[in-house]
């Protein structure tokens, strides 16, 4: 049984010490809310930094990005961290997407399926080079020329969790 630590409250110039002291401690996986940080420049330095956790987000929010940015960080973390990164997503709660963040807030479960799809089709479509072909209810992805593209990595996607509170989500 491995065991995981969860940092909610963190600056990025922590990392280094963080993780470091983690690994020496035996845990098997470093996770990173998204509270007063954002949690993807602190897990690139937390790939830096370690070399066997696991590393991934608990949570962070889908909604205020697009699939096609969060794709990007994803494969941007797999790379650096050698195929350690686990993408943790939720929701949030309306107020705080509507009010905080400026987004509208629309079927959330029905989204958040779509979305995580979104992001599975952009990656297909980067590590076979093929022609990307999203369509859905809430997101169309068709356009991704070859200069927009990153290079095909030699791991595999990194698994993505989706933290649920209701029936729905679950």
């Amino acid at each position: 049984m491995q065991f995981g630590v969860v940092v909610l409250n963190y600056s990025p110039d922590q990392m280094p010490g963080l993780v470091q002291a983690a690994e020496a401690a035996g845990f098997g996986g470093f996770w990173l809310g998204e509270t007063n940080a954002d949690p993807f420049v602190s897990l690139a330095l937390a790939a830096e930094h370690s070399s066997r956790m696991t590393l991934g987000t608990a949570v962070a929010l889908a909604f205020p990005r697009s699939p096609t940015t969060l794709a990007h960080i994803g494969h941007d973390l797999t790379t650096l961290s050698k195929g350690r990164f686990v993408l943790g997503l939720g929701t949030q709660v309306r107020a705080h997407i509507e009010r905080r963040f400026g987004m509208a807030w629309e079927n959330p479960a029905e989204k958040m399926r779509e979305y995580v799809e979104a992001i599975q089709a952009v990656w297909e479509a980067w590590q076979t080079e093929a022609r990307l072909k999203f369509r859905g209810q809430f997101f169309r992805l068709d356009l991704m020329p070859p200069f927009f593209s990153p290079r095909p990595h030699p791991y595999p996607r990194p698994p993505v969790y989706v933290a649920a509170v209701n029936k729905r989500m679950l």
